[in-house]
């Protein structure tokens, strides 16, 4: 395909490109707003080694339902709109590691900022959510 092509692609179909153009820089600019905020991101190995070794903490932010469907053994669960008026309930896990997660890690990177600024230095996002965590075969408890 020569470049001429691709303008006259690009040329008749000018919404498609700027919706793409569009979530690239979304994407782009959440991935910033992480890495700049300081929340780390974690696999799910990574965070089941540090559940093992460093007695990491889960916390799920899903809604009830979510959660009710599969989560991972002992998590905390804090619904992500509560999470603000139930910030306390974490103090007793201010030294340790705190896993956030949610269906597939996006929810759980705002989480991650919201406790953050709440003074939480030993925040985790666990990248790919419970999806990436089911789909390496990691334990999962249903209620």
């Amino acid at each position: 395909m020569d470049f001429s092509r691709l303008l006259e692609f690009a040329g008749n179909h000018t919404l498609l490109i700027t919706a793409f153009f569009a979530v690239l820089g979304l994407l782009v600019a959440g991935e910033l707003r992480n890495r700049l905020g300081g929340i780390r991101k974690v696999d799910p190995t990574g965070a089941a080694v540090l559940s093992n070794r460093e007695n990491a903490v889960f916390l799920d932010i899903r809604e009830d339902k979510e959660y009710h469907e599969g989560h991972i053994p002992d998590a905390l669960h804090i619904p992500l709109k509560q999470l603000p008026d139930r910030i306390a309930e974490l103090e007793k896990y201010r030294d340790r590691p705190l896993i956030v997660c949610c269906r597939s890690g996006s929810r759980s990177a705002s989480a991650c900022a919201t406790l953050r600024k709440q003074g939480f230095e030993n925040v985790y996002n666990l990248g790919g959510g419970m999806l990436a965590w089911q789909s390496a075969n990691l334990p999962v408890r249903k209620k």
